[in-house]
């Protein structure tokens, strides 16, 4: 069973930057995915950014090139340098991860295709 931490929450003020890590128990053999998710009060659980065992990226729109997901060499810490930071960034930040049939997969940031999740970290941009 894949464990995942996440470490590095916190709040930041509107504009400044916040990085995110997470910790995986073990490396994942094959195609599998990684990914940043995130969940404000009252709202759905959306993908952030994600990550596939090629290191390709991908990344919700609205992010605007503000969001950075990285893995180490390892594979067994996942990434996310946030910068210019939203009162609307304002959510529980979720690590994940899954083995996938293809790559492609990943680009999708839909939570059905990660198997393992963290406890989340909170992030908080008060206006």
């Amino acid at each position: 069973q894949v464990q995942l931490q996440e470490s590095g929450g916190g709040s930041v003020q509107t504009g400044g930057s916040l990085g995110l890590s997470c910790t995986v128990s073990q490396s994942i053999t094959g195609s599998y995915c990684m990914g940043w998710f995130r969940q404000a009060p009252g709202k759905e659980r959306e993908g952030v950014a994600s990550i596939d065992s090629r290191g390709t990226t991908t990344y919700l729109d609205s992010m605007e090139g503000r969001f950075i997901i990285s893995q180490d060499n390892a594979k067994t810490t996942l990434y996310l340098q946030m910068s210019n930071l939203k009162p609307e960034d304002t959510a529980r930040y979720y690590c994940a991860a899954g083995r996938v049939v293809a790559n492609w997969m990943c680009s999708r940031l839909r939570s059905i295709d990660y198997k393992f999740w963290g406890q989340g970290t909170q992030v908080t941009s008060p206006h």
